[in-house]
Protein backbone atom coordinates (compact mmCIF):
# COMPACT_ATOMS: atom_id res chain seq x y z
CA UNK A 1 0.00 0.00 0.00
CA UNK A 2 1.36 3.43 -0.98
CA UNK A 3 1.71 6.25 1.55
CA UNK A 4 1.70 8.89 -1.19
CA UNK A 5 -0.96 11.54 -0.62
CA UNK A 6 -3.48 12.21 -3.38
CA UNK A 7 -2.13 14.44 -6.14
CA UNK A 8 -4.02 17.53 -4.89
CA UNK A 9 -5.17 17.60 -1.29
CA UNK A 10 -6.23 21.27 -1.11
CA UNK A 11 -9.95 20.45 -0.58
CA UNK A 12 -9.13 18.29 2.43
CA UNK A 13 -6.81 20.92 3.85
CA UNK A 14 -9.50 23.59 3.56
CA UNK A 15 -12.05 21.30 5.22
CA UNK A 16 -9.78 21.01 8.28
CA UNK A 17 -8.43 24.55 8.54
CA UNK A 18 -7.84 25.71 12.05
CA UNK A 19 -5.43 27.64 14.18
CA UNK A 20 -3.32 30.29 12.55
CA UNK A 21 -4.30 29.50 8.93
CA UNK A 22 -7.97 30.01 9.78
CA UNK A 23 -7.25 33.23 11.69
CA UNK A 24 -5.14 34.54 8.82
CA UNK A 25 -7.84 33.65 6.29
CA UNK A 26 -5.76 31.34 4.10
CA UNK A 27 -7.60 29.28 1.50
CA UNK A 28 -5.63 26.55 -0.30
CA UNK A 29 -6.21 26.30 -4.05
CA UNK A 30 -3.61 23.66 -4.95
CA UNK A 31 -1.65 21.38 -2.64
CA UNK A 32 0.72 18.81 -4.12
CA UNK A 33 4.24 17.60 -3.29
CA UNK A 34 5.59 20.07 -5.85
CA UNK A 35 3.46 23.18 -5.39
CA UNK A 36 1.20 24.92 -2.92
CA UNK A 37 -1.03 27.77 -4.08
CA UNK A 38 -3.22 29.69 -1.66
CA UNK A 39 -5.06 32.97 -1.31
CA UNK A 40 -5.69 35.36 1.53
CA UNK A 41 -7.44 38.70 1.68
CA UNK A 42 -5.89 41.71 3.37
CA UNK A 43 -8.53 43.38 5.53
CA UNK A 44 -8.52 46.13 8.17
CA UNK A 45 -7.69 43.52 10.84
CA UNK A 46 -4.39 42.82 9.03
CA UNK A 47 -3.25 46.46 8.89
CA UNK A 48 -0.59 48.14 10.97
CA UNK A 49 -0.60 51.80 12.05
CA UNK A 50 0.01 53.23 8.56
CA UNK A 51 -3.00 51.38 7.15
CA UNK A 52 -0.99 48.80 5.19
CA UNK A 53 -0.78 45.06 5.73
CA UNK A 54 1.46 44.21 8.66
CA UNK A 55 4.60 42.41 7.49
CA UNK A 56 3.78 39.57 9.86
CA UNK A 57 0.74 38.76 7.72
CA UNK A 58 2.92 38.05 4.69
CA UNK A 59 5.54 36.31 6.84
CA UNK A 60 2.80 34.08 8.28
CA UNK A 61 1.43 33.26 4.83
CA UNK A 62 4.92 32.34 3.63
CA UNK A 63 5.42 30.12 6.69
CA UNK A 64 2.03 28.46 6.23
CA UNK A 65 2.32 27.58 2.54
CA UNK A 66 5.96 26.50 2.71
CA UNK A 67 5.25 24.38 5.78
CA UNK A 68 2.20 22.87 4.08
CA UNK A 69 4.29 21.93 1.05
CA UNK A 70 6.98 20.35 3.18
CA UNK A 71 4.30 18.50 5.16
CA UNK A 72 2.71 17.09 2.00
CA UNK A 73 6.13 15.84 0.95
CA UNK A 74 6.90 14.58 4.46
CA UNK A 75 3.62 12.62 4.66
CA UNK A 76 4.70 10.59 1.64
CA UNK A 77 7.80 9.59 3.63
CA UNK A 78 6.08 9.09 7.00
CA UNK A 79 7.65 12.26 8.42
CA UNK A 80 6.45 15.41 10.13
CA UNK A 81 8.09 18.78 9.55
CA UNK A 82 8.71 21.85 11.66
CA UNK A 83 10.05 25.25 10.61
CA UNK A 84 13.60 26.23 11.51
CA UNK A 85 13.99 29.53 9.70
CA UNK A 86 11.79 31.99 7.82
CA UNK A 87 13.19 34.85 5.78
CA UNK A 88 10.51 37.06 4.24
CA UNK A 89 11.13 40.18 2.17
CA UNK A 90 8.43 42.82 1.74
CA UNK A 91 8.43 44.26 -1.78
CA UNK A 92 5.20 46.23 -2.20
CA UNK A 93 2.84 47.74 0.38
CA UNK A 94 -0.78 46.58 0.26
CA UNK A 95 -3.77 48.19 1.96
CA UNK A 96 -6.48 45.70 1.01
CA UNK A 97 -7.37 43.02 -1.51
CA UNK A 98 -6.90 39.39 -2.38
CA UNK A 99 -3.36 38.05 -2.57
CA UNK A 100 -2.18 34.80 -4.09
CA UNK A 101 0.85 32.96 -2.79
CA UNK A 102 2.71 30.12 -4.53
CA UNK A 103 5.34 27.94 -2.84
CA UNK A 104 7.69 25.43 -4.45
CA UNK A 105 10.54 23.33 -3.07
CA UNK A 106 14.16 24.29 -3.50
CA UNK A 107 15.43 21.12 -1.87
CA UNK A 108 13.83 18.14 -0.16
CA UNK A 109 16.55 16.34 1.70
CA UNK A 110 16.48 13.47 4.14
CA UNK A 111 16.69 15.76 7.21
CA UNK A 112 15.73 19.23 5.95
CA UNK A 113 13.70 20.89 3.25
CA UNK A 114 13.82 24.43 1.86
CA UNK A 115 10.76 25.96 0.20
CA UNK A 116 10.31 29.40 -1.34
CA UNK A 117 7.16 31.42 -1.88
CA UNK A 118 6.03 34.49 -3.79
CA UNK A 119 3.02 36.61 -2.87
CA UNK A 120 1.31 38.52 -5.70
CA UNK A 121 -1.52 41.03 -5.74
CA UNK A 122 -4.54 41.07 -8.06
CA UNK A 123 -2.46 42.87 -10.72
CA UNK A 124 0.15 40.07 -10.53
CA UNK A 125 2.72 42.38 -8.88
CA UNK A 126 5.10 40.87 -6.35
CA UNK A 127 4.14 41.88 -2.81
CA UNK A 128 6.52 39.66 -0.82
CA UNK A 129 8.89 36.75 -1.23
CA UNK A 130 10.10 34.28 1.33
CA UNK A 131 12.10 31.18 2.03
CA UNK A 132 11.52 28.68 4.83
CA UNK A 133 13.90 25.97 6.02
CA UNK A 134 12.22 23.02 7.73
CA UNK A 135 13.40 20.05 9.76
CA UNK A 136 12.05 16.58 8.91
CA UNK A 137 11.04 14.68 12.06
CA UNK A 138 10.83 10.92 12.41
CA UNK A 139 7.65 9.47 13.94
CA UNK A 140 7.60 9.85 17.72
CA UNK A 141 10.36 12.49 17.77
CA UNK A 142 10.22 14.88 20.73
CA UNK A 143 8.93 18.38 19.98
CA UNK A 144 8.37 20.92 22.78
CA UNK A 145 8.09 18.19 25.38
CA UNK A 146 5.69 15.93 23.47
CA UNK A 147 5.99 13.21 20.85
CA UNK A 148 5.02 14.34 17.36
CA UNK A 149 2.41 12.40 15.51
CA UNK A 150 1.85 12.39 11.83
CA UNK A 151 1.42 15.99 10.73
CA UNK A 152 -1.39 17.14 8.53
CA UNK A 153 -0.49 19.94 6.13
CA UNK A 154 -1.86 23.35 6.85
CA UNK A 155 -2.78 22.53 10.44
Amino acid sequence: MSTDPPSDIAPGMNAHLGGWDELLGIRYLTATRDEIVAEYTVEVRHQQGYGIAHGGVHCSAVESVCSAGAAVDGMARGLSVVGLENHTTFVRAVRAGRLRIRATPITRGRRTQVWEATVRDEQDRVVATGRVRLLCLEPDADLAGEKVGRQSPGG
